[in-house]
């Protein structure tokens, strides 16, 4: 992580302000993510704040007891009128039944197999199932895969964070910002990261660096 800090802070200068002024990047593997749980949870969240997904997710979960992992079977055979109950929209239940599907037949992989796998093959596949997005799997990616050179360009607070970063009265276009992102390589998960902290973080002209 010290040559991925450094590489970035090397880009500029204003970059360097940026990383000195933030909390160091802290996201790490999850080891015993499934992708089941971790994208059912995120067709929960979709469009949704923090806590009324939450509450959700929470009525979901509770559907099934108190056990520590989701069955896909169990929530094939679930009727929907159930789901519908613990508040998901139907689009949604629809959703988490096309995930469960296609985890049963193989489409979703297992955690085994996503570490073999590059990004784009687990877009590729993960992209078949109903509700799931490019973002959505670039999330799995960045925070539970811990891949290092994920870039959401389509991500707004990854490009509002970079426009407050360096001066940018518009925000890029994602082709736009696909180009600036190279100078970033093989470190731009990382970068997105320090954007997203880059809107909470304090203005430049009145941080105090933590190396002060």
């Amino acid at each position: 992580m010290k040559k991925a800090i450094e590489h970035l802070a090397r880009s500029d200068p204003r970059f360097a302000a940026l990383i000195a002024r933030c909390r160091r990047f802290d996201v790490v593997a999850n080891e015993l993510v499934r992708p089941f749980d971790a994208l059912a949870e995120s067709i929960a969240y979709q469009q949704l704040s923090g806590k009324a997904a939450a509450t959700i997710w929470g009525r979901v979960r509770a559907l099934y007891g108190k056990r520590k992992w989701l069955d896909p079977a169990e929530m094939l055979k679930t009727p929907d009128e159930k789901l519908r109950g613990a508040g998901l929209s139907r689009s949604k239940v629809a959703a988490l039944k096309d995930l469960a599907a296609k985890t049963l037949d193989g489409t979703v992989p297992t955690r085994r197999e996503l570490v073999k796998m590059s990004d784009e093959e687990i877009i590729e596949r993960l992209t078949k199932v109903r509700g799931i997005g490019r973002w959505t799997v670039e999330m799995l990616l960045l925070f539970d895969l811990g891949r290092l050179d994920v870039w959401p360009v389509a991500d707004y607070g990854v490009q509002k964070g970079f426009a407050k970063t360096f001066g940018r009265r518009k925000l890029p276009t994602p082709k736009q910002f696909q180009k600036i992102g190279e100078k970033w390589r093989p470190y731009r998960s990382v970068a997105a990261w320090y954007f997203w902290r880059a809107l909470d973080a304090p203005d430049a002209k009145t941080a105090k660096s933590r190396f002060d």
